[in-house]
């Protein structure tokens, strides 16, 4: 039994390393992001992401500017969450935008 919770700790591990890159869009605004500054902010779903619980306004986490890159993608930490909260099917997504 000892070995079964270790198997399943050690594959709910790989699946939430290699599962977060497998969902990543990109979106480029103007001539896309001029440097390496970026902001980062969680957005929240319910219901198997069909409901989103509150929402993250790219342009104003650009701060103004007019050329920027907004990343939206499952992180591993993400997909822990989403492992976890399964039962209440609470999901969470990370917005990056770069400057």
């Amino acid at each position: 039994m000892r070995s079964l919770a270790r198997s399943a700790a050690i594959t709910a591990l790989c699946l939430s390393v290699t599962l977060g890159g497998c969902m990543t869009f990109r979106h480029t605004v103007g001539s896309g992001a001029q440097s390496h500054q970026t902001t980062e902010e969680g957005q929240w779903f319910a219901l198997w992401g069909l409901v989103p619980l509150g929402s993250v306004d790219s342009k104003s986490l650009a701060g103004g500017a007019a050329n920027y890159t907004v990343t939206t993608q499952y992180k591993p930490l993400d997909v822990l969450i989403s492992l976890f909260t399964g039962v209440v099917t609470i999901h969470k997504q990370t917005v990056i935008v770069e400057k």
